[in-house]
């Protein structure tokens, strides 16, 4: 397996644009990535574009090629949007390709949170700069910023920029009301905001500025994606998450996680064993092979009873873990005191 994730590739990208006609975008798109044997996901909307497909190279930069020349994203698109990763069609089960109202599912309508009110783009090597300076105040205790993950728990939980804050939540549509629970967190301070390929950027720190309390609102353009293409052993330790077969992608060597039994330095996911469970689960080799496959006690006796009679479907947020996350932390130290160097 680890052979073949090497032979072709797997595309990240999006693109906020007026879309008269979503339905005939979608269905163009969708004849295209067939055409092309391309497998992964394509969210279409009236504001845009956002997708993520694998297939052989030759594949994927014909893709690219049309995507650009396509009059929609034509002077908007360019190839440095595009962020590629070794993998291929093999990453996804299967190609889908929607209309959706947003197209990165923050919740928000984007008539009332904008993409065009977004924060001020920085480059990774503006970027950089901006969290070396913050480790080195916060190091001192004397920083008015926060570096913002906006990405998912179980995402930050195996990579993340050092002295981050990353919000304990469960998914995107989460962070608004993070942000509302949490304003004077947020209020007077920079922040610095980053997620895997900058899409999550766009919509959320439109919605914090819309907030009004902050100084100033930054972003990592391109995402960590494009930052460890320029800086693999930077500020950012660990892997990169991505939503497909794959789980990660590794820059540098660090493990920051730990095996969810044992606690031995582990970063590699897996899907809870039990059916109908969807969460994601961090368990080395040495307790798999104890039987320790499930996300939680609850599901590891659900699977023992094996009676899994089709009309006792299990709901997937039904199970001990998700049951006792909060949904929406509430941040109660308002400066944490970041060892800066260590992580």
């Amino acid at each position: 397996h680890a052979m073949d994730s090497k032979v072709g590739e797997v595309l990240l990208y999006y693109c906020y644009c007026e879309v008269k006609d979503p339905e005939k975008l979608c269905a163009w798109q969708k004849a295209l990535c067939q055409h092309l044997h391309l497998t992964g996901k394509v969210r279409v909307a009236s504001e845009g574009i956002n997708g993520t497909v694998g297939g052989s190279k030759v594949a994927v930069s014909l893709y690219i090629e049309v995507m650009l020349s396509q009059p929609l994203f034509k002077d908007i698109l360019c190839q440095e949007d595009f962020k590629s990763s070794a993998g291929g069609a093999h990453c996804f089960p299967d190609l889908r390709v929607g209309v959706f109202k947003e197209i990165v599912p923050m919740g928000i309508d984007p008539k009332i949170v904008s993409y065009k009110e977004t924060g001020i783009h920085l480059s990774p090597r503006e970027f950089h700069r901006e969290v070396e300076q913050y480790l080195s105040q916060a190091s001192q205790g004397q920083s008015d910023t926060i570096l913002l993950d906006c990405r998912n728990f179980y995402e930050s939980k195996i990579g993340h920029f050092q002295g981050c804050l990353a919000p304990d939540i469960r998914k995107f549509s989460y962070f608004p009301i993070y942000v509302d629970e949490n304003l004077e967190l947020f209020r007077d301070k920079r922040v610095l905001m980053y997620c895997t390929g900058g899409i999550r950027c766009e919509r959320g720190s439109a919605y914090l500025r819309s907030k009004a309390v902050c100084r100033e609102v930054y972003q990592l353009k391109g995402g960590i994606h494009k930052y460890l293409e320029e800086f693999p052993d930077g500020f950012y330790r660990g892997k990169l998450f991505v939503f497909d077969d794959r789980y990660a992608i590794c820059s540098n060597e660090d493990i920051i996680s730990a095996c969810r039994y044992c606690g031995t330095l582990w970063d590699q996911y897996k899907l809870c064993s039990s059916q109908h469970c969807r969460q994601l689960v961090l368990t080395c080799q040495s307790c798999r092979n104890k039987g320790l496959t499930a996300c939680c006690p609850v599901c590891q006796e659900k699977e023992l009873m094996v009676t899994s009679r089709a009309s006792e479907q299990t709901l997937k947020e039904e199970c001990e873990c998700t049951r006792r996350r909060p949904r929406v932390p509430i941040e109660r130290v308002l400066q944490r005191t970041l060892d800066a160097g260590k992580d």
